[in-house]
């Protein structure tokens, strides 16, 4: 099996550009928990934005400002600022006896999956790989 047969497309990527308040606004609108952070500029994927670390920084800012400084603070902090840069990419060729050993050892649950011009087409979380497994075991 390949990273394509598990892959979601249709990501949901956000600006480097954009602020905390856009990701959190985005992440619990669109129900996700990572967003692959594109470059405004030219599409390329330049970092992952996990709720994990969305997370930290607002109850960081909640500590240090209070809740009702928080929805000014978010619109200020940029993603750019706040995004993982080094991070582990797929294509969707990757056999997935590789990538789950990625997971297996690393913390980070998802890996942005890219084309040959580096732009963002889909994305495996740990999530895909526990359904693959329930798929496995129901066969």
């Amino acid at each position: 099996m390949k990273v394509r047969d598990i892959m979601a497309g249709n990501v949901i990527c956000i600006s480097h550009k954009a602020t905390l308040k856009d990701a959190h606004e985005l992440m619990q609108t669109r129900g996700v928990r990572h967003l692959p952070v594109i470059s405004e500029n030219d599409g390329t994927l330049v970092g992952v934005l996990t709720h994990k670390k969305m997370i930290s920084a607002v109850i960081s800012m909640i500590n240090k400002y209070g809740t009702d400084a928080l929805a000014r603070k978010e619109r200020g902090q940029l993603i750019e600022d706040l995004m993982e840069t080094d991070f582990q990419k797929l294509t969707e060729d990757e056999p997935l006896k590789i990538v789950v050993e990625y997971f297996i050892d690393n913390k980070l649950g998802c890996l942005p999956v890219i084309d040959d011009e580096n732009k963002v087409i889909g994305i495996v979380t740990s999530s895909d790989f526990v359904k693959l497994c329930a798929h496995l075991l129901n066969k």
